[in-house]
């Protein structure tokens, strides 16, 4: 069951508006809003009208103080500009109780105009720096085969490891069996392609 069912989401860097479909089998009651710059590929490519688009300059988010209980932000802030400036927006328009969630790069080669790969430890730096604090980082698919998936044009059959375990972190499970899951997420952290996070107000 969904302890947390905050009336309203902002999708932050919302692309093509897909975030929708996912948000109305989660929280079908909550309102959703993307926000995105008018200039990238993953906007060109919004078909969509079913959901509520807001076109930002990239660097003040369009909304009030305190706004939104829940900001989402899948795979975006590696191609924001000024990432530190667009945390400080996401802090400012976050609800004092509300959570800050999403997934970004550490180890990803280059794709659709990105300009950082974050570490663990750099992405808690600006957080904080941006008055939140970490709540919980989890580990996506292991940087080896993320770079593999690309270098190998991106064959369908590996999109699987998105949603389950990739290569590399299957063997840091069997090597660290018998281990804390704290201690098996740390090392698959260590060499992630992408990474989960939840966020809260500090």
């Amino acid at each position: 069951p969904i302890c947390f069912a905050p009336a309203k989401v902002l999708d932050f860097g919302c692309g093509d508006g897909r975030s929708i479909d996912l948000f109305r089998r989660v929280l079908p009651l909550a309102e959703w809003t993307g926000v995105d710059i008018a200039a990238s590929p993953e906007v060109a490519s919004r078909r969509r009208q079913d959901g509520r688009f807001v076109t930002y300059d990239g660097y003040e988010l369009p909304f009030p103080d305190r706004s939104f209980p829940l900001v989402y932000s899948y795979q975006v802030l590696e191609h924001v500009r000024k990432p530190e400036l667009a945390l400080r927006e996401v802090a400012r328009v976050l609800e004092p109780d509300g959570l800050f969630i999403g997934q970004t790069s550490q180890f990803e080669p280059y794709h659709s105009y990105s300009l950082w790969n974050f570490t663990v430890y750099g992405f808690k730096r600006i957080l904080e720096d941006a008055g939140l604090q970490l709540a919980e980082l989890r580990p996506g698919i292991d940087g080896f085969t993320l770079m593999r998936r690309t270098y190998e044009g991106r064959p369908p059959e590996m999109s699987k490891y998105f949603s389950q375990e990739s290569p590399v972190n299957e063997e840091i499970e069997r090597a660290a069996e018998g281990k804390r899951v704290a201690i098996r997420n740390y090392r698959k952290l260590l060499f992630c392609g992408q990474f989960i996070f939840v966020a809260r107000l500090a």
